[in-house]
């Protein structure tokens, strides 16, 4: 019995160092934002030339990601003066706290979605995400299926393959715009961009072919990194 208990609290420990190893990964956490301090846009310029996408596309796509950057800090800016000059029970307040998600959001999926496209190998059937996803949907093809059906459904947002932490359990789910039908405590692995900017250029409305193109790049050690 003593040895059961003793190795019940080891498993817990090492339950605890994990969780708290994951919220650390430099991934999630970096170091604490300053007052005033304004978000910086990532280069993602490495991926020009990827195959599939021109660079017309890739490099009108930064533009747009960028422009979500700046947004975003311009919101920030006005939302603390409002807060500094008690102005957070008008209207105007209420709406640019609104719409701080949309333009968040859009930032921080670009930077998920184009962090997770570059390189040309597919997931190790060997790997421990290739293992969680077979468990999951029965196996990595019909994980692949579901994925691929929900980013060619009608509509403008994105695809995500979400971890849920506390079941373990993986879940595509579709995000429309940027800030709806997020699920809470989630951790997105791979994100897929389905608004028309992301194709049209090159596949006009032939989505089908661009999903086909998003696979062929993923960058599954990046995947792979996310999934604790």
């Amino acid at each position: 019995m003593r040895r059961w208990i003793v190795l019940g609290i080891l498993t817990v420990c090492a339950m605890s160092t994990l969780f708290l190893a994951t919220l650390d990964c430099p991934a999630q956490r970096t170091e604490m934002r300053q007052p005033g301090e304004v978000f910086q846009p990532a280069d993602f310029n490495k991926l020009l030339g990827m195959e599939g996408f021109s660079n017309i596309l890739l490099q009108n796509h930064f533009k747009l990601y960028q422009g979500y950057v700046k947004n975003t800090n311009v919101l920030d800016g006005k939302l603390s003066t409002m807060l500094k000059d008690g102005k957070t029970d008008t209207p105007e307040y209420g709406e640019l706290k609104r719409r701080f998600g949309f333009e968040f959001n859009g930032m921080r999926l670009h930077e998920l979605y184009f962090g997770n496209l570059g390189d040309k190998k597919d997931l190790d059937p060997a790997s421990p995400l290739y293992a969680a996803l077979s468990k999951n949907f029965g196996s990595y093809a019909q994980w692949k299926k579901d994925f691929i059906a929900t980013g060619s459904m009608r509509g403008i947002g994105w695809v995500i393959l979400y971890l849920d932490l506390p079941s373990g359990r993986l879940i595509n789910e579709w995000v429309n715009e940027h800030e709806m039908n997020h699920l809470a405590g989630c951790t997105p692995l791979l994100v897929m961009d389905v608004f028309e900017h992301a194709y049209m250029t090159d596949y006009q409305l032939d989505r089908a072919r661009y999903i086909e193109a998003f696979f062929k790049n993923i960058n599954w050690d990046v995947v792979g990194k996310r999934f604790p």
